[in-house]
């Protein structure tokens, strides 16, 4: 594991006299440390943590990553032939989502992005329902598993006050859970952002904020959104710790997330985990990243690619083979074929979904608008 000490820590008695006179006390440092496990060829760098020590441990993880890397390449190829709407591919950053959500627990709440679909994956989101959401159907907001977890957030940045919230309302009754916010690095750019860390550091609220650091908010390089030498000292100005790992090492990514929970959990307050990756694809599929950037810079980025690191690291120890990778492919293919096909198979919702979903008892004057929407549908049938 790397250290690195960014910013002023302890405490100081002693003055010293400045350049243009007076007394200079330095009244605080601090340090924002780098952790990882397994480099890029998945070789071990440091102790394993405990939960990683038996190789066959990491195998569901493993998994689920290859799941979404499969979910991925066929909701795109869904989204190219008009039968999906615009899709956000979360290609290289697998890690990040199934290594957050393995170390949740089942009554802990997601708030996601819209580029989280390995934690959604792992907390019980089924593959049909992301599928109805990319295709403009509510229904895919219904999640059958994780109740409680927050939908698909697009606007971004807004689900961290939603996050502060749902947290502050855990402290209030006693409850040991977390709330887990995952973020864009462009996302803490935001105001939302910024006042739900204040809130969560002042009120020692049990809320982590993943950030993942892809390096591009759309087409705006990470260099010119922020000059902070790190996006995790973001947390320090609100009172809380931060901290980078290697996005793409998956054990880094469980480490600090479990820790950051038990913290959590024992009323030690808010933490914020900036995990480094790298955005392989576009950033939806309206989008064309070789208008900002080079081919080059993207292939360099692939040898670091989460997937691979650890498929070399459970090759090396024994508990995987290229019979199990065939065998795991050809499963996954058949459970995401499956799900398109029944989500193709789906008769459309009528146009008057677009106001069941608004409110419990509908306003008089979109009632009388639901009405005539239903009643243009009933003549043109």
């Amino acid at each position: 594991m790397h250290y690195v000490t960014r910013l002023p820590h302890a405490r100081r008695n002693t003055y010293m006299q400045n350049n243009e006179g007076g007394a200079v006390q330095t009244i605080a440092r601090f340090e924002i440390v780098y952790r990882q496990f397994l480099d890029k060829e998945g070789r071990v760098v440091a102790d394993l943590p405990a939960f990683a020590r038996d190789p066959k441990a990491l195998l569901p993880v493993y998994r689920a990553m290859v799941q979404t890397r499969v979910f991925d390449t066929k909701a795109i190829a869904l989204q190219r032939t008009g039968r999906l709407g615009t899709y956000p591919p979360c290609i290289g950053q697998e890690a990040i989502g199934a290594g957050v959500a393995s170390a949740m627990q089942p009554d802990d709440v997601l708030f996601p992005t819209y580029r989280e679909q390995p934690a959604q994956f792992w907390r019980g989101v089924k593959p049909l329902e992301i599928l109805l959401y990319w295709g403009g159907d509510e229904r895919g907001s219904d999640f059958a598993g994780p109740r409680r977890d927050f939908p698909i957030c697009v606007p971004v940045a807004t689900q961290a006050p939603h996050a502060v919230g749902v947290a502050l309302a855990m402290k209030l009754k006693g409850e040991p859970r977390a709330a887990v916010c995952m973020i864009g690095d462009g996302g803490t750019s935001k105001g939302d952002f910024y006042e739900a860390a204040n809130l969560a550091g002042v009120m020692r609220l049990p809320v982590l904020f993943v950030v993942t650091n892809n390096q591009w908010a759309i087409s705006v390089p990470r260099r010119a959104q922020s000059a902070a030498e790190t996006l995790a000292q973001k947390a320090i100005a609100a009172g809380f710790p931060g901290e980078q790992v290697d996005g793409n090492d998956v054990i880094a990514v469980v480490d600090a997330v479990q820790r950051a929970l038990e913290r959590a959990r024992a009323s030690g307050g808010a933490t914020l985990i900036e995990a480094l990756t790298y955005r392989l694809g576009d950033h939806t599929t309206v989008d064309d990243a070789k208008r900002y950037r080079e081919d080059a810079e993207v292939s360099q980025h692939w040898e670091s690619e989460p997937i691979a690191r650890l498929r070399k690291y459970l090759t090396a120890a024994g508990v995987w083979s290229k019979e199990d990778e065939e065998r795991l492919l050809a499963d996954c293919t058949a459970e995401i074929t499956a799900a398109v096909d029944q989500y193709l198979a789906m008769a459309p919702q009528p146009p008057a979904a677009i106001f069941d979903y608004l409110y419990a008892t509908l306003p008089a004057e979109l009632a009388e608008q639901r009405r005539h929407a239903m009643e243009g549908t009933n003549s043109d049938g």
